[in-house]
């Protein structure tokens, strides 16, 4: 056994015990935390299958966005553990039932595109137009395909992302009616007039006059 396949059991191994602890962690937490090394272990495994821009990409874009992201939440958000397990053994068996039919459904989709034998070599170098040998890139090669072949397939999915993350926006930017605001073009056309008004009124006013004792008696009584 290579130095390879031992990095492969290595980072299976760990991938299938950091899944199987994602389903049967206690704590969501930890949960997260397992999933997050699931991920690195998938990323290992694709580097050795020499797939660099997806293992970069499931770096980036899952560990260093969405899994945090994920992590927060479920740090913030105060998740009754207890009421969350009400009712697990009694619909375990039905869980238990689609499982294993989506494990069955996936095995017969896949187990046709597995073959025995040895895996054919991926080229490391090609020949250039001047007959020198040039470095073999797999990000430049699917960089290319992308943008030539499904230009517009890659288009069409960016300005579905774009219409979803403006949708997004939208629904949660609501405007509160507790916020003290003024909306900048009333201040503009603001004029003195408007804001103050000049009332007149007297200098002095008289004194009203004391009432008498006698008024005073007959109102206490």
């Amino acid at each position: 056994m290579d130095v390879t396949t031992g990095f492969f059991y290595l980072f299976s191994a760990v991938l299938l015990f950091a899944a199987f602890r994602v389903v049967t962690a206690r704590n969501p937490v930890h949960a997260v935390l397992f999933l997050m090394l699931a991920f690195s272990q998938a990323a290992g495994v694709w580097l050795l299958l020499k797939a660099e821009f997806l293992a970069i990409a499931l770096v980036l874009v899952y560990l260093g966005a969405v899994m945090v992201l994920f992590l927060f939440v479920v740090m913030m958000l105060d998740i009754n553990i207890d009421s969350l397990r009400q009712g697990f053994w009694r619909h375990f068996p039905a869980a238990l039932v689609v499982g294993g039919l989506v494990a069955l459904e996936m095995a017969a989709v896949l187990i046709g595109g597995f073959r025995t034998g040895a895996a054919p070599e991926l080229p490391q170098t090609v020949v250039n137009a001047a007959g020198q040998a040039a470095a073999y890139s797999n990000s430049k090669a699917l960089g290319v395909l992308l943008y030539t072949k499904y230009l517009y397939p890659v288009q069409i999915a960016a300005v579905i992302l774009l219409v979803a993350m403006l949708a997004a926006i939208a629904l949660t930017l609501r405007e509160r009616k507790d916020t003290k605001k003024v909306d900048p073009s009333i201040q503009v056309r603001a004029r003195a007039r408007d804001r103050v008004e000049l009332v007149s009124m007297e200098p002095t006013q008289p004194r009203p006059p004391a009432p008498e004792p006698q008024q005073e008696e007959a109102a206490k009584s």
